[in-house]
């Protein structure tokens, strides 16, 4: 069963974990530390099952309800627990691998004290559209104005992803702000997605400067 076909089987009942600073991106990792109890719970019982975990963002304003249930934003994306180290006082260290975008359609009922939702999945359709190669040419500019093993490791990945996923993998690695990334997150439309990721990596790429003839920039 592929990471997909394991996302697709549990999509009536699907482990929410809402974490205003992180945004997962398919395709991505990101590393958690598990702390509170009802996350530690949400864990567990994922580890002992499907291991499928959504990532999702809070509506502004949650702040004074963080302990209760605040609004979620309706688009998240869904992963699997692909690695965990089980700590003291039943905390974790989790990495989740992003699978696919998803909106969440409707919470269920809290039968658990962490948050559980209906949602459906939205996979990207194939693209391979001139604005693919356009992104991996910008990154090709970003990794001679930064050269080091993190620019060669991305140009490495970007030589194989297609149409979203390069999007995503590149935004993943470039894009730090976190209202950014949702926004990101919620491009639904390939082509416009990735001409959004490469504005991005464009203006990063004028602010390092340009390359001088060792390859640093000036």
């Amino acid at each position: 069963m592929s990471l997909l076909e394991r996302v697709q089987s549990t999509v009536s009942a699907v482990k929410i974990f809402p974490l205003p600073s992180v945004v997962l991106f398919p395709g991505a990792a990101v590393p958690l530390h598990i702390f509170e109890p009802r996350y530690r719970q949400m864990v567990r019982e994922s580890l002992a099952g499907d291991r499928v975990l959504a990532l999702a963002q809070l509506v502004p304003g949650w702040e004074g309800d963080y302990q209760g249930r605040p609004p979620m934003r309706p688009l998240c994306c869904v992963g699997v627990i692909g690695w965990h180290e089980v700590l003291d006082e039943g905390r974790f260290n989790v990495i989740v691998q992003g699978v696919v975008r998803a909106r969440i359609l409707e919470e269920r009922s809290p039968e658990a004290p962490y948050r559980v939702a209906r949602v459906s999945p939205l996979p990207d359709a194939p693209f391979e559209g001139a604005e693919v190669e356009a992104l991996r040419r910008a990154l090709f500019d970003l990794a001679t104005r930064a050269p080091g093993e993190g620019s060669r490791s991305l140009l490495q990945l970007a030589m194989h992803a297609q149409g979203g996923g390069l999007a995503d993998l590149v935004a993943s690695a470039t894009v730090g702000e976190v209202q950014r990334r949702q926004e990101l997150l919620e491009m639904l439309e390939v082509p416009a997605r990735l001409r959004s990721v490469l504005s991005d990596v464009s203006e990063l790429a004028a602010r390092l400067g340009t390359p001088g003839p060792d390859g640093a920039p000036n």
